[in-house]
């Protein structure tokens, strides 16, 4: 059942089981000695700093999660690192705490306006100072799974469920990115276009259950022999496969796929159908250091991989067929 908003939370829950690092900001080396030890006593990882401009380069090397910042400080006061940090691109949200001797309202807002998420007046109660810590924590534990979350739904919106390999969607919104990177840059590209030889006979003698397992087996094979940092697979629709190489040119990308066909080959998948021995045919298109006028869309290269995969199959299957792409006459090569 899920929880109602009106159920009882014990104190305490939902906090980050270790406390986030806090940088403390504040000219008064008797306030910053004190409040230093109250913060270490609640069991933060206290970094400290005597004005906002010296604050500021700290955020802009390491990231804090919380910020507690007087507001009276020479150079940079509390207000002004307040709109600083919040005009930064940072890894994750700051909670700013704003400690603060002016207490009239008009003060106050001007200081919630300018990016505090809360603050105290001065002198600081201990107690006070780590329940109001303790809400920032809360509130930093929310964004973080919130964030997780739409990451997780971004990751499953881009990959194939089946498989694990990225989807169609991320493929034709990838790739345009990676040839527009490769013209502009003068590096080499290989699009390779693979597919499962006689696909639907697995299908059909052995049901759509053990195809499925050797669509994964499959993608899983062709993954663990591709570059981790920067080659990556996407499931075009079907049995068929596209392997995206990024700085490969074509006699590197002809070997890859000669490469990817043999371990298809040599080793049988196991299924509850018993061990199936699998061939594939690739198409590999490729630049090795392309013209920026004379570049290839995506569509253009899909099509020159995917013709490259039907001589493949038109051949004979279980082989590699390729062309260079470049502004000079097109090379076709084959790999029985």
């Amino acid at each position: 059942m899920e929880p109602r908003l009106t159920d009882q939370v014990p104190a305490g829950a939902g906090l980050p089981e270790t406390p986030p690092r806090i940088l403390l900001a504040d000219d008064d080396p008797v306030a910053l000695m004190l409040l230093t030890r109250q913060l270490k006593r609640a069991g933060y990882d206290v970094e400290s700093v005597t004005d906002g401009t010296a604050a500021l380069q700290k955020v802009r090397e390491r990231f804090y999660p919380l910020l507690v910042t007087d507001w009276e400080m020479p150079g940079l006061d509390g207000v002004s690192l307040c709109r600083a940090v919040r005009s930064m691109q940072l890894e994750g949200y700051v909670y700013i705490l704003l400690l603060t001797a002016r207490d009239s309202k008009d003060h106050i807002i001007t200081g919630l306006e300018a990016g505090a998420d809360d603050y105290l007046t001065k002198p600081v109660h201990e107690a006070e100072l780590v329940a109001r810590l303790n809400t920032g924590r809360r509130i930093l534990n929310l964004e973080q799974s919130l964030r997780g979350a739409i990451q997780e739904n971004r990751w499953l919106s881009i990959t194939d469920s089946l498989t694990g390999a990225f989807n169609r969607r991320y493929l034709m919104e990838q790739l345009p990115r990676e040839i527009d990177r490769c013209c502009r840059y003068r590096r080499a590209l290989t699009v390779i276009t693979c597919d499962i030889d006689f696909f639907k006979r697995v299908n059909d003698s052995h049901g759509h259950s053990v195809g499925d397992v050797i669509l994964n087996l499959f993608a899983d094979r062709i993954r663990k022999l591709t570059r981790t940092t920067t080659d990556w697979i996407a499931r075009y629709g079907g049995e068929e496969f596209v392997i995206v190489l990024p700085e490969t040119g074509f006699e590197g990308g002809m070997q890859a796929a000669e490469k990817f066909r043999a371990a298809i080959e040599s080793t049988p998948f196991a299924s509850s159908a018993g061990e199936l021995r699998i061939t594939a045919s690739f198409g590999v298109a490729a630049f090795d250091a392309p013209d920026p006028a004379g570049a290839f869309g995506i569509d253009a290269l899909m099509r020159q991989s995917d013709e490259c995969l039907y001589r493949a199959k038109q051949s004979g299957r279980n082989r590699v067929e390729g062309v260079r792409l470049s502004a000079a006459p097109l090379l076709s090569t084959s790999v029985a």
